[in-house]
């Protein structure tokens, strides 16, 4: 990610708008993302992340430092986790796997109204109600750097290793004595992970599904505006 900033030809103005995307996902899109976790936590009856003060729109309450720094050079990364009780749920592996995927669709929802936005400014450019530069700059740079970033969020996120929203998923189809010994080693598979993501191990797979996905928002976004930008 940082590697794109500084060497890959971008203009002064094209820089801007990718850090602006960043400033827009650390201080918006994952305070989002635990919030999410925290509200679907309290509504299925675990009171342990508003009593933590995270059910809160504040980026302060959420923002990990480290993971924010991963948005900046990798373009994954993560937030300070909602803490969650699963024992306040009526069946906890269910309601964990529910609060865990509350996060990632989060970020999807925030995807879809970039495209929906993408498609807006589209529109207002083809018009000329904005100078195409403007136009050009807000489109093709800021929102299209903010779609892919939170779709990249939400797969990465999905990955189905601990601590990340994936692996409470997936304890939720796993016998206990499974999920047991993968509590056990969270740690080691935290470590793991980092070191597959910064040795590149994960790039490639991961550059994949965040490509699909963002393709697919993005068709079924042009299906809603189709009708309107063949009037133009």
């Amino acid at each position: 990610m940082l590697r794109t900033l500084l060497f890959e030809g971008l203009t002064i103005e094209q820089a801007l708008m990718q850090v602006l995307a960043i400033v827009m996902i650390v201080f918006v899109v994952m305070p989002i993302h635990e919030l999410s976790h925290g509200l679907v936590a309290y509504k299925l009856g675990d009171n342990t992340a508003k009593n933590s003060g995270r059910l809160s729109f504040n980026p302060l309450a959420h923002i990990d430092p480290v993971g924010a720094l991963m948005i900046l050079f990798i373009g994954f990364g993560w937030a300070k986790p909602v803490p969650v009780d699963p024992r306040n749920f009526k069946n906890p592996k269910s309601g964990m796997a529910i609060t865990a995927l509350a996060g990632p669709v989060s970020n999807l929802i925030c995807a879809f109204i970039g495209c929906i936005l993408y498609y807006i400014i589209a529109i207002l450019g083809i018009k000329e109600v904005i100078p195409y530069a403007v136009y050009n700059l807000v489109d093709n740079v800021f929102m299209s750097f903010f779609i892919t970033l939170n779709v990249s969020l939400a797969v990465f996120n999905l990955i189905p290793i601990p601590p990340l929203d994936g692996s409470k998923i997936l304890f939720a189809f796993i016998p206990d004595r499974i999920m047991y010994k993968f509590y056990q080693y969270e740690q080691f598979f935290s470590i793991a992970l980092i070191v597959l993501i910064m040795a590149g191990v994960l790039t490639g797979p991961l550059s994949m599904l965040v490509s699909a996905c963002t393709n697919g928002l993005l068709g079924i976004t042009d299906l809603i505006f189709r009708p309107i930008l063949s009037m133009l």
